[in-house]
């Protein structure tokens, strides 16, 4: 199915962040939104997954009209968010804040899913025990895609997953990401890091100041020039 986010425009109380946004992100497809730190990408992503308020358009997820639902009812459609800065559960375990991303369903394959989702992050197995306040800071973000991943997405949306990482440690998510899109999964992915963005994703979009600028494929926007002098200090 696909995500389409038609002439969204967003607020916070009387702050209009988003103006007419519309984009769409394929069945199985990575897409990454690229912009300045206050463009509005993570308010975009609030939007659609419930927790930001919509003034304007519709998100729609195959039939289904997102904008209508609760949170709750938008991850079980299964569009499902790894936020910025992770927010785990710092004094619960590793496994407590997996399957905390387990907490709506009612079927018997949740141990089944665990088990799967680790052997996808053989870190976390190892770690499986430990306080996720005391992890790493990748580690930390392995355990925010794991506990989303519980939650058996179709689309995830995953804001600013390099955030105060190393390069290194940013490869081997990079990695992990594309065993999960592998799996039939789709990625819209929210991403400071445009030279990683761009490189990662299939397409991509430009929001500047609340408004969609430039869309098209991602290696299109690496080589564009505004990209480049703006993003990418060329």
């Amino acid at each position: 199915m696909n995500l389409s986010v038609e002439n969204l425009s967003a607020a916070y109380g009387d702050t209009r962040v988003l103006w007419d946004v519309s984009l769409e992100i394929g069945e199985r497809e990575i897409v990454a939104l690229i912009g300045s730190n206050g463009a509005g990408k993570s308010t975009l992503l609030g939007a659609i997954s419930g927790l930001v308020d919509i003034v304007g358009g519709e998100v729609r997820y195959g039939d289904v009209k997102l904008n209508e639902l609760p949170p709750d009812r938008i991850v079980q459609s299964g569009v499902v968010q790894v936020p910025q800065g992770r927010r785990l559960f710092g004094s619960l375990s590793v496994r407590e804040n997996l399957l905390m991303g387990a907490y709506l369903r009612r079927d018997k394959e949740v141990e089944a899913d665990l088990e799967r989702v680790l052997a996808m992050l053989p870190r976390l197995r190892e770690r499986i025990g430990y306080l996720a306040g005391r992890l790493s800071g990748g580690e930390q973000q392995q355990v925010a895609i794991a506990r989303a991943l519980m939650a058996r997405p179709k689309m995830l949306l995953i804001d600013e997953m390099s955030l105060g990482l190393a390069p290194v440690l940013v490869d081997s998510l990079l990695d992990i990401l594309t065993q999960i899109h592998a799996s039939g999964v789709a990625i819209l992915m929210v991403e400071q890091d445009v030279q990683t963005a761009l490189e990662f994703a299939e397409r991509a979009y430009v929001l500047e100041t609340g408004r969609i600028t430039l869309t098209g494929p991602a290696h299109a926007l690496l080589d564009d020039p505004n990209v480049k002098k703006a993003y990418l200090g060329v």
